[in-house]
């Protein structure tokens, strides 16, 4: 499977924001690919990460990903469809990269139009989860098209979830906004933080902030 530039960006985002979140103890990752998420947040702490995923080849991908890294004691792999995971526990912190593209022209295969498309799990089904297995004062992030943002926001309100920060990303200041990154609670936030993300500049390089986020994942910045 690929590995995704706004979703190395969602990934050290979301590893900047643990940072100072030292009371966040266990984390799900639904939706988990190759693991690349669930690899980037295992560095922040002592953390336990479950990471389910529907498709076989891309769960034992991400099971052969976290055994090969350092992480492999923080990270476990479960080959489930999120409708038939049964959590042992509620959750700190879910995160999730979804399935995300309703509506848009499908592909032919089936293996990619479950990874792109929410044929196996809508929009709906997965904040009804975070609303129903994050614990009282957890946090949900998600990463999704910008013009779905607004839709996202209406189903979390509806779930008694409330959001904290959004961050809009493009590929430069040239481009229209393509993701949006959301952290949410159940907790209502005094008031949400706003952040716009470039990832080049002008001159086509990659922007400081990009830089900044990325300089430890990236081999070349």
């Amino acid at each position: 499977m690929k590995v995704c530039t706004d979703s190395c960006l969602f990934g050290a985002w979301m590893a900047e924001w643990l940072e100072t979140k030292h009371d966040i103890k266990n984390m799900l990752d639904i939706g988990a690919g190759t693991g690349l998420l669930s690899l980037m947040l295992a560095q922040q702490g002592e953390c336990k990460i479950d990471a389910i995923e529907i498709n076989s080849e891309a769960a034992s991908q991400a099971k052969q990903n976290v055994d090969q890294s350092d992480f492999f004691v923080n990270v476990n792999v479960i080959h489930v469809s999120l409708q038939a995971y049964l959590p042992k526990q509620k959750y700190d912190f879910i995160f999730s990269n979804p399935p995300f593209f309703e509506n848009d022209l499908k592909s032919v295969h089936a293996g990619k139009n479950a990874a792109k498309h929410d044929t196996q799990l809508n929009l709906n089904e997965l904040i009804e989860f975070y609303s129903s297995c994050l614990t009282e004062d957890g946090f949900g992030a998600i990463l999704i098209p910008f013009h779905r943002k607004q839709q996202t926001i209406n189903i979390l309100n509806e779930n008694g979830l409330h959001l904290h920060q959004c961050v809009d990303v493009r590929q430069s200041n040239d481009h229209g906004y393509f993701r949006s990154i959301l952290l949410f609670s159940k907790s209502r936030a005094d008031e949400t933080q706003t952040e716009e993300i470039s990832i080049k500049n002008e001159l086509g390089r990659y922007s400081d902030r990009f830089i900044y986020l990325l300089k430890d994942y990236y081999l070349h910045l």
